[in-house]
């Protein structure tokens, strides 16, 4: 028997394992039962992808499709004469186990409560812009977009950030797919696709072609609210096409209107032109679909910026240590000023994802900063030989305090691991031995008592950062 078929257990997709040419040959010589199975495994290699990155529910037709295909598969392996052979019954078991596993994958995904809570997150939007956009439109009226629909769309947004995927590649596309919606639906509401230089629209007074201009913007502002519709799965991809069509009628109709004898006009009908095809974008990516969709926000080129700040931190970190650790101080803090400039003129778009990476950042930058200061000043130190007793008590702690951020700088591990719960342990007891410092009255090591507590706080609020899992 080829020991390769199924030998591991499922791994959710990401490993297929298709065989050599040779393997193959090896098979065309093996028993009907045994060829059968390779049969089925090859229809495994072909499902599993396809498993492995379906991001919907289990109500929808893809999902009872691959359930329907993959209990197919399972009962032909449960068919399989093996006439009583171990070799034949281990490669059957392991051919149903790929199978199950397949099947548990496929429901654990699209049952997970983080899906569920995507998927509400979702239809509270609907629910939101249906009220707020979709009837008024349908009333015949025009949708005024209120600061309290705005408000709600970024506090979904905000919640959606929030859900935890764990990694699985299918509950990552379902909220990039979700957070991408109700992004371009807010950037849409907002109108952050006009740039306003003039007050619009302009008086017909001013020139023969503004009466046709602020027709073509009352038009702009209905199909802003079927976008808005459509963004969020209210209208079918025929209105998409459709409203394609109109706002590239439209362009053309503001193409032909005669203005170069106006520069106000002109630069009236450029806002107009502009504001179209800000809405044409939108439309554009919505009718590429989910396959062609980019749901990553890896792709953004702020999070691209802030990860290479982060790269470069991860070096000087680096250096830092390895300085320290040999009785040396190696000084970045020039260029770690000039990185956390430069994470401050990180356009985060109002985008809570970019903007928590960017936060996450610079507290990067700044646990660095603040073990360099201290490291100086211990260094630097020169007690005076009439210092208070705990005052010198205080500097003490610092000094483990010093030793202690250096192991949390450099640690990667989780909050189950023992490493870490060393960690927090030891920075606990360090707090306690603040708190037992007496004063005594010394306004001076009331301060730098004070101080040590904030530090040591922040050392534990960093170690939790690095171990909360975040995700993008």
């Amino acid at each position: 028997m080829n020991e390769s078929l199924f030998g591991k257990p499922f791994d959710g997709g990401k490993r297929m394992d298709h065989g050599s040419q040779q393997q193959q040959q090896q098979q065309q010589q093996q028993h009907p039962a045994m060829m059968r199975l390779y049969e089925v495994q090859r229809e495994v290699q072909s499902l599993g992808p396809q498993v492995c990155t379906f991001s919907g529910l289990k109500n929808e037709r893809e999902y009872r499709r691959l359930e329907r295909e993959l209990t197919r598969l399972l009962l032909e392996v449960d068919q399989v004469d093996t006439e009583g052979r171990a070799d034949l019954q281990g490669a059957r078991k392991r051919a149903a186990q790929e199978v199950e596993g397949l099947l548990r994958y496929l429901e654990e995904n699209a049952t997970h409560p983080s899906r569920l809570a995507i998927e509400e997150l979702s239809r509270e939007a609907q629910r939101l812009v249906e009220q707020g956009v979709v009837e008024p439109q349908r009333a015949g009226g025009t949708a005024e977009i209120s600061d309290e629909l705005v408000d709600a769309v970024q506090e979904l947004i905000l919640k959606l950030t929030q859900v935890k995927t764990g990694g699985r590649v299918p509950l990552r596309k379902a909220r990039y797919r979700a957070l991408t919606r109700l992004c371009a639906v807010q950037d849409v509401i907002e109108g952050r696709t006009r740039q306003q230089t003039l007050p619009l629209p302009l008086s017909e007074d001013t020139h023969a072609a503004v009466q046709k201009i602020n027709q073509i913007m009352v038009q702009v502002s209905g199909a802003r609210s079927q976008l808005v519709a459509l963004l969020m799965g209210l209208s079918g991809r025929d209105s998409c096409a459709h409203l394609s069509r109109v706002l590239t009628e439209l362009l053309v109709e503001l193409d032909a209107l005669d203005v170069s004898g106006n520069a106000a006009v002109r630069n009236y009908r450029k806002q107009v032109v502009e504001e179209i095809n800000g809405l044409l974008k939108h439309l554009d990516l919505e009718g590429e679909g989910d396959d062609t969709r980019r749901y990553d926000l890896a792709q953004n080129d702020s999070i691209r910026q802030i990860e290479a700040v982060r790269g470069r931190v991860c070096q000087l970190r680096g250096e830092v240590l390895r300085h320290c650790g040999v009785g040396d101080l190696f000084r970045p803090k020039p260029e770690l000023q000039s990185l956390l400039t430069h994470l401050d003129q990180v356009d985060t778009a109002r985008n809570p994802c970019i903007r928590e990476a960017r936060r996450r950042a610079v507290l990067e930058v700044q646990a660095v900063i603040t073990f360099l200061d201290l490291r100086e000043a211990l260094i630097c130190r020169q007690p005076c030989q009439n210092e208070p007793q705990q005052h010198r008590a205080v500097w003490m702690v610092l000094g483990s305090l010093s030793d202690l951020q250096a192991q949390v700088l450099c640690f990667e591990g989780k909050r189950a691991d023992k490493n870490y719960i060393l960690l927090e342990e030891l920075l606990t007891k360090q707090l306690l031995a603040l708190d037992a410092v007496d004063p005594q009255g010394d306004e001076m090591t009331k301060v730098a008592r004070k101080q040590a507590v904030k530090f040591a706080q922040n050392i534990l609020s960093y170690l939790d950062m690095k171990t909360d899992e975040w995700e993008y």
